[in-house]
């Protein structure tokens, strides 16, 4: 076993699947104890049954809406009593939501993406800083292609404003926390295959969208086929890790050029 997050504790929202789940795995496999956030329990346990226990358990399957501050504290709470320690955030969960024209958006939907993608970021990572301030440590936010470097996807645009929101936290946090030896970067994945897409409700975007006309597929790098969760996950532990250690207050787009040829 790769043992570069030896002694380490990650925190991981969204964990039950796609970019949270490989990210757990893959952290695990470096010799990180993880604490796999979710709201689905049995998405959680077969994350936690593909990571090998090596008969001292180094997972710890925590149920919880990150949209509910109390729910984040208690969750955050649980974590430091199961392993005395927190240096890894990675600020994984979200959801796509409702993609509508603005006459479209119902109020309530555009204040449920901003709910979870953005209030949920800011209880994740405010519930989490007190105890990363102890030794310091990472926090990767998972945004996107859409709201930072990509804006065609009409319809988008609760989503894409919680994305952007993500990414000026971040920076705001890298400065603030910087003196604890606390690192705050962002990921902003393309196209990725995870199940999200399947939970995101379109409704008449094709009204308000622009026609545009790409060369064959809209991924150049991999002509057109889109990236997996473990490339993420491999962006993720390099951002947990060491080897990152002067870099923070970043984003880094991982999306196989889509968002140059479709911003």
């Amino acid at each position: 076993m790769n043992e570069i997050f030896n002694g380490k504790v990650a925190l991981i929202t969204g964990a039950g699947s796609g970019i949270g789940q490989a990210a757990a795995q893959l952290l695990a496999e470096q010799g990180a104890k993880v604490a796999l956030l979710g709201r689905t329990r049995s998405e959680l346990e077969e994350t936690a049954a593909a990571i090998p226990q090596n008969g001292d358990p180094n997972t710890l399957i925590v149920e919880a809406d990150i949209s509910d501050y109390e729910a984040m504290e208690t969750a955050v709470a649980q974590t430091i009593a199961k392993f005395d320690r927190l240096d890894i955030v990675f600020a994984n969960a979200g959801i796509n939501g409702v993609w509508a024209p603005i006459e479209k958006l119902e109020p309530e939907e555009w204040e449920k993406t901003v709910r979870v993608n953005l209030n949920g970021t800011f209880f994740t990572v405010k519930t989490a800083v007190p105890h990363l301030k102890k030794q310091g440590g990472s926090v990767i936010i998972t945004s996107s292609v859409n709201g930072t470097r990509m804006f065609s996807n009409s319809g988008a645009s609760a989503y894409a404003t919680t994305k952007a929101g993500q990414v000026a936290l971040a920076k705001m946090l890298a400065l603030e926390l910087a003196k604890h030896r606390i690192r705050v970067n962002v990921i902003c994945p393309g196209a990725i295959k995870t199940n999200i897409d399947e939970n995101t409700d379109k409704q008449a975007i094709e009204a308000a969208r622009e026609p545009v006309e790409f060369p064959e597929g809209t991924v150049p790098l991999t002509d057109g086929e889109p990236g997996t969760a473990e490339e993420v996950a491999q962006l993720v532990a390099f951002l947990a890790s060491d080897a990152s250690r002067h870099i923070t207050g970043t984003e880094v787009w991982i999306d196989g050029a889509q968002s140059l040829l479709q911003g």
